[in-house]
């Protein structure tokens, strides 16, 4: 899979920085430990955190309370890149908060409302940037592709 990368501009490293610090702001040790920022086409950031549960398949991402947030304020105003971050435990020697991929979830949930949405992605020692489509080939649909 040939992935198109960018390099981060000023704006994408106010978007990490936004994410880190809604974790940071918000870390509980094995309930939130991911933050992520998202921001909308019309320039707009918004951040969430994972909500954990005692049941697994209860938990909602970071990225999907980002976007739901979004979505409230705004309605459809589009995603122009969205971003999320790992806060690491407390026994890690490394306190790094760190750039994270989205789950597959998270991968189907953004392109659902933005295929043309960007996400900033793990790549060694700097982040890039990737669209969402190169994060999902062979994307799930419920009929013919539009």
């Amino acid at each position: 899979m040939k992935r198109s990368r960018t390099k981060l501009g000023k704006a994408d490293l106010e978007l990490i920085a936004a994410a880190r610090s809604a974790i940071k702001q918000r870390y509980r040790d094995d309930w939130q430990e991911v933050g992520a920022a998202l921001r909308t086409r019309s320039g707009k950031i918004f951040t969430g955190v994972n909500l954990d549960a005692y049941l697994g398949r209860m938990a909602v991402c970071a990225e999907a309370i980002a976007l739901g947030r979004a979505f409230v304020d705004l309605g459809d105003d589009g995603i122009d890149m969205i971003v999320a971050v790992r806060h690491p435990p407390p026994a890690d020697r490394d306190r790094s908060i760190v750039v994270v991929s989205p789950c597959g979830a998270c991968r189907e949930l953004i392109y659902d409302y933005d295929p043309k949405a960007r996400v900033i992605v793990p790549n060694g020692r700097s982040p890039a940037v990737v669209p969402i489509g190169d994060l999902l080939p062979n994307k799930y649909s419920r009929g013919p592709e539009r």
